[in-house]
């Protein structure tokens, strides 16, 4: 069956700008141009479409999602299993939070009591699973499964004030960096002390404080895009200077 624009994108419950712009990008090119000047999708596009949703849903960039999908190894079923697997777990983040939500509710209403423990592990779970999809596998191949697994463990066992005081210091260290980025220099004391503050939010995650692995850490926030996305968000070269620091700041501890 063929489609034009507006009716795959009636299908697929998404605006027909979105196929346009996905068309613009090399994304998702139509099947043809009918003389009429119409963008014609067929079976291979509404199956790629399917694709690219999924991967969407799942918090993938386009940009991402366009080198995956045209590498000529791509495998359909395999990814299928993938992005099934990752809906499993975000169905149980999401019955973890629905059941949190129906505690609170009944204890509000006097039927029965909520630990602190049980009123933020819901929200502890997410996160662990929102940064093993989007580092788990470069931490896992430069520090190694035991260390992503104690990470997250030490994560899981925050109380609910370790938990805030981490929400309130990961924003210190990201107002210390921007401002210190402004001075320009890494080895200045504003930048020290971001460097500073970024070990203190490392050890919320690390059973021990290396020199070594933080310095690596710094390092791969350069090399990896998301990680460089990350931290460039507000103004290009952030991370580069965060790198900078930290390796003084590491350098330093070692005299």
């Amino acid at each position: 069956m063929e489609y034009t624009v507006h009716g795959l994108a009636k299908l697929a419950g998404i605006s027909s700008r979105t196929l346009r712009y996905y068309d613009e990008i090399g994304i998702l090119k139509p099947l043809k141009i009918n003389s009429s000047g119409y963008r014609i999708y067929g079976q291979e596009q509404v199956d790629k479409l399917q694709q690219i949703l999924f991967y969407r849903e799942l918090g993938v960039s386009l940009e991402e999602i366009k080198e995956i999908i045209a590498d000529p190894g791509f495998d359909v079923l395999k990814a299928l299993r993938s992005h099934r697997e990752k809906l499993m777990e975000k169905r149980k983040q999401l019955d973890l939070l629905i059941s949190n939500v129906e505690k609170t509710i009944a204890e509000k209403e006097g039927k029965t009591k909520m630990s602190d423990r049980e009123k933020f592990e819901g929200f502890k779970k997410r996160l662990v699973r929102e940064n093993e999809e989007k580092y788990g596998r470069e931490v896992h191949e430069k520090f190694g499964a035991d260390a992503l697994r104690q990470s997250n463990e030490k994560l899981l066992d925050m109380s609910r004030e370790q938990y805030e005081e981490l929400e309130k210091l990961t924003q210190e260290v990201l107002d210390t960096l921007d401002a210190a980025f402004k001075t320009g220099d890494p080895a200045g004391e504003l930048a020290q002390k971001a460097a500073e503050l970024h070990k203190r939010w490392l050890c919320y995650f690390w059973n021990e404080y290396s020199r070594e692995a933080h310095a690596n850490l710094a390092r791969m926030y350069v090399a990896d895009p998301r990680f460089k996305a990350y931290y460039d968000r507000n103004q290009t070269g952030t991370a580069e200077f965060l790198r900078d620091a930290i390796l003084i700041y590491t350098d330093r501890l070692r005299h």
